[in-house]
């Protein structure tokens, strides 16, 4: 097993971890605005860096039920949202392969 090294993101607007401020996306990669999570506002996002994922599970949420994974900051192992593996309601396909990152749990590192 080798090093992990971060990736660094180079934008106008990065979010990261708010614990340790280890780079996650960026502002550009937001889907969408219009989301909840455990802690308040969230953001659906395209793609995510320097996290790593717990085992996929189904969770009953309040768009239906989904097969989700808790991401954590691949840095610190705090818990920074989830990514979408399934979703079973047609309507929610869209879903399938993004993130959820917490607002609560973000930064704004740039």
């Amino acid at each position: 097993m080798g090093l992990a090294y971060n990736i660094y993101l180079n934008s106008s607007r990065i979010y990261g971890c708010k614990n340790c401020k280890t780079h996650l996306s960026n502002h550009d990669d937001i889907i969408s605005r219009n989301f909840r999570g455990q802690h308040g506002k969230a953001y659906l996002f395209n793609s995510v860096v320097n996290i790593k994922s717990s085992e996929a599970v189904e969770r009953n949420m309040t768009t239906g039920r989904h097969v989700v994974r808790d991401i954590n900051c691949r840095q610190c192992g705090e818990v920074v949202g989830w990514k979408y593996d399934k979703a079973y309601e047609v309507t929610e396909k869209y879903k399938e392969g993004k993130y959820i990152l917490e607002a609560e749990l973000l930064c704004t590192v740039y």
